[in-house]
């Protein structure tokens, strides 16, 4: 029996090739761009690109938000990717004033570096020994590919589940429960995204099944 996934789609990007990617692993997904689409997931995705204040407006207006804040509450994992880890939190400097989902406790905050900015191209993770889904290989390599100009500062650093680099440290996966999520797109990240996600996938099986 596959893992019903619900990937959303709140027109930020990335839906499709996220979409592909977990269907080559064997998920079943479903695009819901509404509340009732999201009906019977075992699992919700949120992917996307773009501006934190612009992704919360359409999440908002869609009721695709409450849907997830409430999915989570039902113990529901859920998966952000890039936008959609950086909205997993309370709020972002990118858009002042707007409030996140506020399922990770934190906010985020523009890369204070000397390095250019956007952050664009591979970095390698390292990871946690609080993260479930860290590669059990130690020969894994564990780069990823980035696109951004923000990462996430969770309140409690237990949160952090893997770091990466680009002129300085920040937090690349962070997650608490059954809430996670990606500042890098596993989805565009070669052999070592694909075996996340496969990861991530057994994961959420195993704690549906539980």
């Amino acid at each position: 029996m596959s893992l019903n996934v619900a990937v959303l789609d709140y027109e930020m990007s990335n839906l499709r090739s996220a979409a592909k990617a977990l269907e080559r692993l064997g998920a079943s997904v479903t695009i819901a761009a509404t509340p009732g689409e999201m009906s019977g997931a075992e699992a919700v995705v949120l992917p996307g690109d773009g501006h934190f204040g612009e992704a919360m407006r359409r999440l908002r207006e869609s009721g695709l938000s409450q849907a997830v804040l409430d999915a989570a509450g039902r113990g529901v994992p859920v998966l952000g990717i890039c936008i959609g880890l950086q909205v997993l939190f309370e709020g972002s400097d990118e858009a002042p004033g707007v409030p996140g989902l506020g399922l990770l406790g934190g906010r985020v905050r523009r890369l204070e570096t000397d390095a250019k900015i956007p952050h664009i191209g591979w970095a390698r993770v390292r990871w946690s020994e609080r993260a479930p889904i860290a590669p059990a290989d130690p020969g894994d390599p564990s780069t990823y590919y980035f696109l951004h100009s923000y990462a996430v500062e969770p309140t409690d650093r237990s949160n952090c589940w893997g770091a990466a680099d680009h002129g300085v440290p920040f937090c690349a996966v962070a997650g608490d429960g059954n809430v996670m999520g990606f500042q890098f797109h596993p989805e565009k990240s070669s052999r070592s995204g694909l075996a996340l996600l496969g990861r991530w996938i057994a994961h959420v099986t195993e704690a549906v099944a539980a």
